[in-house]
């Protein structure tokens, strides 16, 4: 994030009118995002790895404390702003005051708040005031709430734009969206179902591509190359990730459900012919879902009426 930003700006931030910060911003979010992990890498080894080896750990690990907030509220002004400099309409520039105000609510807040340091496990705020309320969660709440609502002007801006800006702003929030979803199922799905693959396997790759995503989709879309090709990889994203979610479900019912089947009749807990007979039904069931999905899809992308299947990307596209 931070190398990707940081020369996304260099080159976006030039060429780009003095009244729209966007490549501005760009730096602004690689700047923050390299102190922010340089604080906290500093702080865990100077005071966790090797205490006492490096002076000023406390001051790394309080600043680590609250540069978080500002990195947040960075990327909130970003979807706020993109791509044009300007917010969707003049009704959002109230918002855009409020979200500075918590943003400065939230660093100090954040700064002063006790207890342990948001990521960095077991070290302690140096400046925590003792006895006052611990304030991490409501300002990741604060945070979390502005977050929604910036990508609710990109909703808005989205239904008013055309042309160019409309593959923009789709590029851009597609890119977005896999992080999100990614995170969803690396912090929430992964622990509430507690399996190890989701967390690993899948949140954790969508997650880290989404991130990685962010600043190429962004250079992408204002550099305007190949933008044509968004609709087709959202439109495959969609399906295949529908049809992947819909296989796992599948493969997991029918290999338990099997399970206690064989249990039944062997008395033995592991048998491959579940496996086996699992993996004929997913294949027998593979193209009549994405058929199926692709229409789904297809109708609410682009309007009730399927499109023809000539039109239509293929797996081997």
């Amino acid at each position: 994030m931070a190398v990707g930003f940081s020369i996304l700006g260099a080159i976006v931030a030039p060429r780009f009118p003095a009244k729209n910060p966007i490549g501005w911003l760009f730096c602004a979010i690689g700047l923050v995002g390299a102190m922010l992990l340089f604080s906290g890498e500093y702080a865990a080894y100077s005071l966790l790895a090797r205490p006492g080896s490096l002076p000023g750990g406390d001051v790394m690990a309080w600043t680590a404390s609250w540069l978080w907030v500002v990195h947040a509220g960075l990327f909130v002004f970003l979807a706020l702003l993109f791509p044009d400099g300007r917010p969707p309409t003049p009704r959002w520039r109230p918002f855009g005051w409020l979200v500075g105000a918590a943003v400065v609510v939230g660093v100090v807040g954040a700064a002063y708040s006790p207890g342990p340091i948001r990521g960095l496990g077991s070290l302690r705020n140096p400046l925590g005031i003792d006895g006052a309320p611990n304030l991490s969660e409501p300002v990741e709440a604060i945070v979390l709430a502005i977050a929604v609502a910036a990508a609710a002007s990109l909703v808005v801006r989205l239904r008013r734009a055309r042309g160019v800006e409309r593959q923009q702003i789709k590029l851009f929030a597609y890119a977005a969206s896999l992080a999100a979803v990614g995170a969803a199922v690396y912090y929430v799905v992964s622990d509430a179902l507690n399996t190890w693959w989701l967390h690993w396997e899948v949140g954790f790759v969508v997650f880290m591509i989404g991130l990685v995503g962010l600043p190429v989709s962004l250079a992408v879309a204002i550099l305007r190359h190949r933008l044509h090709d968004i609709d087709l990889i959202i439109n495959l994203t969609l399906v295949f990730g529908l049809l992947t979610a819909v296989l796992a479900g599948i493969f997991e019912l029918n290999v338990v459900a099997l399970q206690h089947l064989i249990l039944v009749l062997t008395h033995k807990e592991d048998s491959q012919i579940a496996y086996f007979a699992t993996a004929l039904v997913m294949a027998v069931l593979f193209e009549p879902l994405r058929r199926r999905i692709d229409a789904f899809v297809d109708g609410h992308l682009y309007g009730r009426t399927p499109r023809p299947a000539s039109e239509r990307p293929t797996s081997e596209n």
